[in-house]
């Protein structure tokens, strides 16, 4: 369970240049917008393209429940664990 977690703080990371932080600095339930990590709107756009490659996953941005998926990095492994295995 603990490594797609960390596969995906690694991905936030890369995906997004995010040079002063470490994977393992990100928490895992810790909101990744606002308060939490900080990223913004187009930081939402480039990580959902970088989950649809590295993943294969389907996202609706006008789909409410894929919108909550974006509030941590453990709604996104739930998100990517219901497509993998469904």
């Amino acid at each position: 369970m603990a490594d797609l977690e960390m596969e995906i703080k690694q991905l936030i990371v890369d995906a997004l240049s995010l040079e002063d932080i470490l994977p393992g600095e990100i928490e895992t339930d810790a909101p990744l917008f606002g308060e939490g990590l900080g990223l913004d709107s187009i930081d939402a756009l480039e990580l959902g393209m970088a989950l649809r490659k590295k993943f294969n996953i389907s996202i609706n941005s006008d789909d409410k429940e894929t919108r909550e998926s974006f509030q941590s990095v453990a709604r996104l492994a739930a998100l990517i664990r219901s497509q993998r295995y469904n």
